[in-house]
């Protein structure tokens, strides 16, 4: 707008950022099932030493792949093009957020991607009619299935809580757009698709306390919430 042009109307979909790290770790070096040798078109030049780097050594041997800034990757995307974005901290975290409340009609959650793809039908569905069951479909699902990453192993409890303590503004960030995400579920009254969890070890990832539902003390016209956001 600042150049005269429209403001378009923005989406995204962001990800747990430890899952996040893990499936761009093992990616790189493997690919996914849609190519035997995809790996060796995505990253010709890593050595095999690093290839295969043990994913634990990396993260308690501090390697720079496993450390800050790498892991602060989530934040400065919403944050924007000033220079303060880049420093893990409070101005990023806070201006991202900012950035998810004014400027974006949605940023769902990729561990709810059918709830996403609902409210997107439901927001523009000129461009999302049918979205989920396009979704659905057998044939998407089998070409879904070759992205899955090879050779992704779980790291240990304390390597995990190592990425965890690294990437605290990250899943503050990420708790954030879940919070904000689950209240506009609840607003449009969408009973969750989501499907049984992928076990996870206890030691994960500490949840803060989810929202209790329904809300249902505070009503307003839908179509008129649509409205507001579009004029943003």
């Amino acid at each position: 707008t600042r150049f005269g042009g429209d403001q378009p109307v923005y989406i995204n979909i962001i990800r747990d950022p430890v899952s996040r790290f893990l499936s761009n770790y093992f990616f790189r070096r493997f690919g996914d099932w849609r190519g035997e040798q995809n790996h060796m078109i995505r990253t010709p030049s890593m050595r095999q030493e690093e290839r295969y780097l043990d994913i634990n050594v990396c993260i308690l041997e501090n390697y720079p792949e496993c450390s800050n800034p790498r892991l602060f990757y989530i934040i400065p995307y919403f944050c924007g093009q000033h220079p303060r974005c880049r420093e893990p901290g409070e101005w990023a975290l806070e201006r991202a957020k900012l950035n998810v409340n004014e400027n974006f009609l949605l940023v769902g959650i990729l561990e709810e991607l059918e709830d996403v793809l609902l409210l997107l039908e439901r927001f523009l569905p000129h461009y999302f009619k049918d979205v989920l069951s396009i979704y659905k479909n057998p044939e998407h699902r089998k070409l879904g299935n070759l992205t899955v990453t090879v050779k992704k192993t779980v790291p240990s409890p304390e390597a995990i809580q190592i990425l965890y303590q690294r990437m605290r503004y990250e899943y503050e960030f990420y708790y954030y757009v879940k919070e904000q995400f689950h209240l506009l579920k609840r607003k449009f009254g969408l009973k969750s698709h989501i499907g049984k969890p992928h076990p996870r070890p206890e030691f994960f990832i500490p949840s803060p306390l989810e929202t209790e539902e329904p809300i249902d003390d505070e009503e307003e016209d839908d179509e008129k919430w649509l409205e507001d956001i579009y004029k943003r």
